[in-house]
């Protein structure tokens, strides 16, 4: 990799920002590589929620530019025997655990290459067992933008080797006439995104979102089509169908959560 690439390097963890973290993962990698330009997706993540990190990962990743670094690091299994990975696509680089944080990308993404992270010289000299996001995934991001070639980081391993988990997804019982799925988080403000893909709608005067606690819903354009502190459900910048309440919390108002299912129905 030419270090005179200038490589975005992404960060998206499940640690927050009330503790040190992120910074000390940044300060790393600045260590390493001081002019590397680095951007936060998000800290966010629920903690331990792996599927929402491989969601999040899978859904924003399109909108940076080639050759960015994603670090993303939602990790329960750190410290066990499940590897650290990275994986070249014909866009990006993704490093962090092998634990089906990266199955949107194994899914979607054409692999060019995927390697084992073993080698010590790219990783901090003295690691903690509980934080390999700051002690081996920083510093070999760092590392491969400075200008080192993925393959040095380790041994290559075959993609189809690596941890996939089931994503929530969409299915039609009936042909096409309604689609089954399930709340897959709920974002700053309360509103609930589901796995009903908003592709699937065409005309939205025709469809109706349905959840328990909450009447059928019609498909909105937007938060002003319905009055105030009512829900509705429209179609996200997420690219799914989304359920809030109009200057209100759909999360905390509608007892909807994580899990539950929904469904898109013809009128």
């Amino acid at each position: 990799m030419n270090s005179n690439d200038q490589q975005v390097i992404v960060l998206m963890t499940d640690f927050g920002l009330n503790d040190p973290w992120v910074g000390q993962m940044k300060g790393v990698i600045l260590s390493l590589c001081p002019s590397a330009r680095i951007v936060d997706l998000t800290h966010a993540i629920e903690p331990q929620n792996i599927v929402h990190g491989a969601f999040m990962l899978g859904k924003s990743c399109r909108y940076f530019p080639e050759k960015t670094i994603f670090v993303s690091v939602v990790d329960p299994g750190v410290g066990t025997s499940r590897r650290p990975i990275a994986l070249e696509t014909s866009r990006h680089i993704f490093i962090g655990p092998d634990n089906g944080l990266f199955t949107p990308v194994l899914e979607q993404e054409e692999i060019m290459c995927c390697m084992h992270i073993t080698e010590n010289r790219f990783m901090l000299p003295k690691q903690s067992s509980t934080f390999q996001g700051r002690d081996l995934f920083s510093p070999v991001a760092a590392h491969l933008t400075s200008g080192i070639s993925l393959k040095e980081t380790g041994v290559e391993i075959d993609p189809c080797d690596c941890i996939r988990i089931d994503m929530p997804a969409c299915k039609s019982p009936d042909n096409g006439r309604s689609w089954e799925g399930s709340i897959i988080y709920a974002d700053h403000f309360g509103n609930l995104i589901t796995s009903l893909d908003s592709d699937l709608i065409g005309n939205p005067e025709q469809w109706l979102v349905i959840a328990d606690n909450v009447d059928p819903l019609p498909i909105s354009v937007t938060y002003c089509c319905v009055e105030n502190k009512k829900p509705l459900a429209y179609a996200g910048s997420s690219g799914m169908i989304e359920i809030a309440v109009r200057n209100g919390n759909a999360a905390g108002s509608l007892n909807l959560a994580n899990g539950d299912k929904v469904r898109l129905a013809r009128k």
